[in-house]
């Protein structure tokens, strides 16, 4: 058992951009149990750059320079290191290891493919978002466009799934899904972006406190569940 105080706190990595990195950024840095976290680094994307496959994501349907460097302010704020280069490298592996020693990563809109090295060593795992139907898991929206495509199927809502970070491809062990996210008539795949964000922030906070809750620190836990339950929006596996 890991103890999590403030003088003790959660070590996590982000791997993330645009606005659903920004919004779980956000809960961590700002949410109720933000005192037992410790952001030790964040990994976004660079849409400029053809390593995060930009016209294969997100990014294809438009972006301007305030959406494209979201998370970059936020880290100033929090005087957090910010890497935007590839992750299969020596030098991020040194960094990663020897340097930001992360407990949990979250990985929230990112183009890069993580590889065994990076997901095994966070004790607590490492985790990614990805949007799906509330049907099976795996999803068949696995992949890069997911709300594209259940746009283009007519469902009229979705989810996040919460999974493991594995060997495939949008298709780790569910570990919890938010509640179902709405897909208004005529909405885009940027809009669902923005419109799913604050259900990420959410569901990362109760699988924190399904984490967390293993050590003692039921002040904080107990608060932040109260909250959660005031805006019930993930569901446990």
């Amino acid at each position: 058992m890991t103890f999590i105080s403030e003088k003790n706190p959660l070590r996590i990595a982000i791997f993330g951009s645009f606005y659903r990195g920004h919004a779980v950024l956000d809960e961590l840095t700002n949410g109720p149990l933000s005192k037992l976290i410790k952001i030790v680094g964040i990994v976004t994307d660079d849409p400029a750059r053809s390593f995060v496959n930009a016209k294969n994501r997100v990014w294809q349907y438009g972006y301007n320079s305030y959406e494209a460097h979201l998370l970059d302010s936020s880290a100033n704020a929090i005087n957090c290191q910010v890497y935007k280069e590839k992750v299969k490298k020596n030098n991020f592996y040194k960094l990663y290891e020897d340097l930001w020693k992360p407990d949990l990563c979250i990985m929230a809109t990112f183009g890069q493919r993580i590889n065994s090295r990076l997901y095994n060593f966070p004790k607590l795992g490492f985790v990614n978002f990805h949007p799906s139907d509330d049907t099976i898991w795996p999803s068949k929206y696995a992949g890069p466009n997911p709300f594209s495509e259940m746009i283009s199927d007519g469902l009229k809502e979705c989810i996040l799934a919460l999974h493991e970070v594995d060997s495939t491809f949008d298709t780790g062990r569910l570990l919890m899904k938010s509640d179902r996210i709405p897909i208004p008539p005529g909405v885009t795949a940027k809009d669902m972006h923005k419109i799913s964000s604050s259900y990420a922030s959410r569901t990362i906070r109760k699988f924190l406190i399904k984490t967390l809750n293993n050590d003692v620190i039921k002040d904080y836990t107990n608060n932040a569940t109260q909250m959660s339950n005031s805006t019930d929006t993930a569901s446990m596996y």
